[in-house]
């Protein structure tokens, strides 16, 4: 009998803390505020900005993060996730450790891209210490905390990446579609999904996958919808928990805002990063429309 309860209470201990992390991916402005001294804690400030933006202004003890660091462009594709070499260097330099909790900070409606900083880093394994500072800077601004154009100081990182199977490829959404182990979600805008010209050599979407257009997801604020709000347009959609779910876009950029939205709910969430971009360009591939010709 004591073991029963013991096991009783271990499982609800992690039901507990699941829930608790899953609530602690969209940060307030309060949360981060009491937590800012706590050594462990990181903040990155990134967005489409330069450094003089961000030497101009950030929270306090900020580090710079330039997305083309772990999210690239070739003249194959863009968007790519870096090698887990290059990437623990990049997140080193950042002083980022083993036991470090991340904040990820942007300006104004750098919603996207911030949010593909969040998926980029619980892809390099840091799933759960990582936290999204919902409306970002401007958000902390209005309540009322300061902002600083000190330099910040830090020490050099311990952290080393690990590839923790966010980010998947064509054969992974192919596999999907055929034994229907996942659930694909276009995250653009209806009409595109529909199949409204985009300048890609095929317009629609991939065959079977379901529309959650990720502007749906913030408000005017460039923050993240209340979480009652954001399971209303995921539920509509995707009514199951349990069911793994895949989001594309154009290149991999506006689906981390689903991913991400997703994420905070407790749905269980991966990306195909060559999105439309690879898949409109081999015609092997299946594609459908919706809108009338």
């Amino acid at each position: 009998m004591k073991r029963h309860r013991f096991l009783l209470a271990a499982l609800l201990s992690f039901s507990l803390l699941s829930a608790r992390a899953q609530q602690s991916v969209l940060v307030s402005p309060q949360w981060l505020h009491e937590r800012l001294r706590d050594p462990d804690m990181v903040v990155l400030y990134t967005g489409f900005v330069i450094r003089a933006d961000f030497e101009r202004e950030h929270i306090e003890g900020s580090r710079f993060l330039w997305p083309d660091w772990l999210a690239f462009d070739t003249p194959e594709s863009n968007m790519n996730a870096p090698d887990l070499t290059a990437a623990t260097q990049v997140l080193r330099d950042l002083g980022i450790n083993r036991d470090s909790r991340i904040v990820i900070c942007h300006r104004g409606g750098d919603v996207t891209i911030a949010a593909r900083m969040f998926l980029t880093l619980e892809q390099l394994g840091l799933e759960g210490r990582v936290h999204f500072l919902n409306g970002g800077i401007e958000a902390w601004k209005r309540a009322g905390y300061p902002v600083s154009n000190t330099p910040s100081s830090f020490k050099k990182g311990n952290y080393t990446a690990k590839d923790n199977r966010k980010i998947v490829d064509r054969a992974y959404v192919l596999k999907a579609l055929q034994d229907h182990s996942s659930i694909l979600v276009d995250a653009r805008v209806k009409r595109f999904y529909d199949g409204d010209p985009t300048g890609f050599p095929r317009d629609g979407h991939i065959t079977g996958a379901l529309n959650l257009p990720f502007p749906d997801m913030v408000d005017s604020t460039n923050s993240f919808k209340p979480v009652d709000l954001l399971q209303k347009n995921f539920a509509a959609v995707l009514p199951d928990k349990s069911k793994e779910v895949v989001v594309y876009c154009f290149i991999g950029q506006t689906a981390s805002v689903d991913y991400l939205a997703g994420r905070a709910l407790g749905y269980k969430m991966k990306l195909y990063d060559g999105s439309m971009q690879e898949w409109s360009r081999d015609p092997a591939l299946p594609m459908e429309k919706t809108r009338k010709e």
